[in-house]
């Protein structure tokens, strides 16, 4: 079996502050994810889960408490000098809001380039040729090298990040949210230049997203992510077309559809509730205060995430020890009457 190109075990990263408490704020919990060479595994939740966390963690812009990260075999959070450099070239990182990342003072080409240059890659000449091959590869014109960020819109912004990202030849992308400050037409466009990039490049995506749609067509592989934790797992269309937890249930239901009279029609699983305070998250399953499907066990034994049919996805949800718990999770009209296991 091929080894992944991206192996996060247990990995935990935790915030301290006055204001947080004596334990402080555990963003990720205990996470463990895989990401293939040339495969795109996209990470849904709701605001505030740790998905963000959890990226700058892969890309070093956070410093894990504990847990391990392997990039093409080796640990990554033990690695210093050349080695790290060598890292942060095989990874990049594409952040949510292109104008807070693109520098006001460089015009574009200054900002193409300039990976390049601290990676001292290529002459000048080398490099100018290069950064028009990466305009022309994200759908930008030759006359954007000489323009500022501030005079392009959105997704022209959006297009350079990417253009940027991809300066050093990397394996990786990760990207956080690149599409949610971007109306949607604009957003489908910047979808697809992710598409034809995995495509034409064999990229390694780790993408976070909101719109369930866009992962939909872009993913192979979805993890959902609630309250710092994995609690499912699987083939895109599998986790979005069937999902195995009830949260992943409630998440796929709030999308809507595009006719009024299905959408009138539609049994969609309400959660109930606040979320909770990721200070003092719930005992057991941290999602059972807003489940309708929550049972006695679910508050003092915390799930594991395990495999469940079909082969390849896991959830970590206790309803998988009763044998109707697909038809359960599948059909809201059956909220509140797991009996116990």
């Amino acid at each position: 079996m091929t080894s992944p190109l991206l192996d996060i075990e247990q990995l935990v990263v935790r915030y301290r502050g006055r204001r947080l408490g004596k334990n402080g704020l555990t963003a990720v919990d205990r996470v463990g994810l895989t990401v293939g060479a040339g495969e795109v595994v996209a990470l849904v939740g709701e605001s505030g889960c740790g998905k963000s966390t959890l990226a700058r963690a892969v890309v070093q812009l956070e410093r894990p408490e504990s847990g391990t990260i392997r990039f093409d075999g080796r640990d990554v959070t033990a690695l210093r000098g050349q080695a790290k450099r060598e890292y942060r070239r095989s990874v990049s990182y594409v952040f949510q809001d292109p104008l807070s990342s693109l520098s006001p003072r460089q015009t574009v080409g200054e900002a193409i380039e300039e990976p390049m240059i601290v990676h001292r890659i290529g002459t000048r000449q080398e490099r100018r040729k290069r950064v028009g091959d990466l305009l022309s590869l994200v759908g930008a014109p030759d006359s954007w090298f000489d323009r500022r960020p501030a005079s392009l819109s959105g997704g022209q912004r959006q297009r350079v990040a990417i253009a940027r990202s991809l300066a050093l030849s990397p394996q990786l992308l990760v990207c956080d949210e690149p599409l949610t400050a971007l109306d949607v037409s604009t957003a489908a466009q910047i979808a697809k230049v992710f598409t034809d990039l995995q495509r034409e490049l064999s990229l390694a995506y780790l993408f976070i997203g909101h719109d369930l749609g866009v992962v939909r067509r872009l993913a192979d592989r979805v993890a959902v992510m609630h309250l710092g934790q994995i609690v499912e797992v699987g083939a895109s269309d599998r986790v979005l077309g069937s999902p195995a937890h009830p949260y992943t249930r409630a998440l796929v239901d709030s999308i809507p559809v595009p006719d009024p009279a299905i959408q009138r029609q539609r049994v969609k699983l309400v959660l109930r509730g606040e979320v909770p305070s990721p200070l003092d998250p719930p005992s057991g399953c941290r999602f059972r205060t807003r489940c309708p499907h929550a049972f006695e066990r679910c508050a003092t034994e915390e799930p594991a995430l395990r495999e469940v049919p079909p082969p390849g996805t896991r959830s970590a949800c206790h309803l998988w020890d009763r044998a109707d718990a697909a038809e359960v999770i599948s059909s809201p009209d059956r909220a509140q009457r797991a009996p116990a296991a």
